[in-house]
């Protein structure tokens, strides 16, 4: 007799670890990838960091001018035409991108941990050197696209952090702090909403989930939406969240309620409520505490900061705002330059 194989097929006649087995080949691929990607990456930022540097050293050992660079770039693309990134214009990107960096040894090396067409967003939109290091390394940190990142920076995202209003520091531990706070910003804008100024609680809930792709984005691009009306049962009792969501990369699951008002003390002991629940109920065994975003129109920061003094569970107050505005003047309230140093520090 023939000797039979006796592994276990599916109707298709594959072996019923099949899809696992290219489940694991697929994700193996797409990391090798990805890893290919950041090495390339990294050497071309490399290699736009020495261009900048060649061009700088030159112009003020010997002097040299604005024609050098145009005749470089110009000899630069017949020597690589098939080479794009050698126009007279990159140049000097590459050297004001030298430039700015150069001496600062704890920025040198995290430009190299992002691609070229997020330093120059970061480089030509933000001045301060705190504020290009936040952008840094919250790109490296969280894998925010270009858009992202741009967007990110356009709603102000940098100084919106570092005034969040959360009880972070005495509700999760050391390890977490840092990402959470920078992960939960003071304000957010909505401004893909078609809502009027007068608008109810429901009506926004479901304009934003008719637009949850721009919603996860204003967030911060690194939450994956679990629900509406998130159901919670209690001693045979019923309670719905207005919107769960995942943070991937904090690993936990975030509650967000959704005020149309102004903040009040006791939406802090319900979120509380909701919280202990998630967390008995529906967080998993390798996931962080479950953290919460009041989500309100209004705030007094002093009422907000009197309501999460004693709170035990990681919570976050923030307003929103449907329709873009002014910038506000929001750099003169931010905390000192050794404080926000001393944060992105932690990441």
């Amino acid at each position: 007799m023939k000797p039979t194989d006796k592994t276990p097929k599916n109707s298709l006649g594959k072996p019923q670890d099949y899809p696992r087995l290219l489940s694991e080949i697929k994700e193996r691929i797409r990391s090798a990838q990805y890893e290919a990607l950041k090495a390339v990456n990294k050497e071309l930022v490399g290699l736009y960091w020495d261009i900048g540097r060649m061009i700088v050293e030159r112009q003020d050992v010997e002097g040299w001018g604005k024609a050098v660079v145009e005749q470089l770039a110009a000899d630069l693309r017949t020597e690589f035409p098939g080479v794009g990134g050698f126009s007279a214009s990159n140049l000097w990107r590459m050297k004001a991108f030298f430039e700015a960096y150069n001496g600062l040894e704890k920025l040198a090396p995290l430009v190299r941990e992002i691609g070229w067409s997020h330093n120059l967003a970061i480089l030509e939109r933000c001045k301060d050197p705190l504020e290009r290091e936040f952008y840094l390394r919250m790109t490296r940190k969280f894998g925010w696209s270009k858009n992202v990142l741009i967007h990110q920076i356009d709603n102000q995202s940098y100084e919106k952090s570092l005034l969040g209003q959360t009880n972070f520091d005495q509700a999760l531990t050391p390890e977490l702090r840092a990402q959470a706070k920078l992960a939960v910003k003071d304000e957010y804008t909505f401004d893909f909403l078609e809502l009027g100024e007068e608008h109810s609680e429901r009506e926004l809930e479901r304009a934003l989930i008719a637009r949850i792709e721009d919603f996860l984005r204003a967030m911060g691009g690194m939450f994956a939406f679990m629900g509406s009306q998130y159901r919670l049962e209690v001693d045979g009792k019923e309670f719905f969240i207005d919107l769960l969501l995942f943070h991937r990369r904090l690993r936990c699951l975030v509650a967000i309620e959704l005020k149309v008002g102004e903040f009040l003390p006791e939406f802090v002991g319900k979120m509380q409520f909701y919280l202990a629940a998630l967390d008995r109920q529906v967080r998993q065994e390798d996931e962080n505490p479950s953290i919460g975003i009041i989500l309100c129109k209004e705030k007094s920061r002093t009422i907000v900061e009197y309501a999460l003094h004693d709170a035990r569970k990681p919570i976050g107050v923030a307003t929103y705002e449907i329709t873009k505005t002014l910038p506000k003047a929001l750099k003169g309230q931010l905390p000192s330059p050794k404080d926000i140093a001393h944060l992105l520090e932690d990441l």
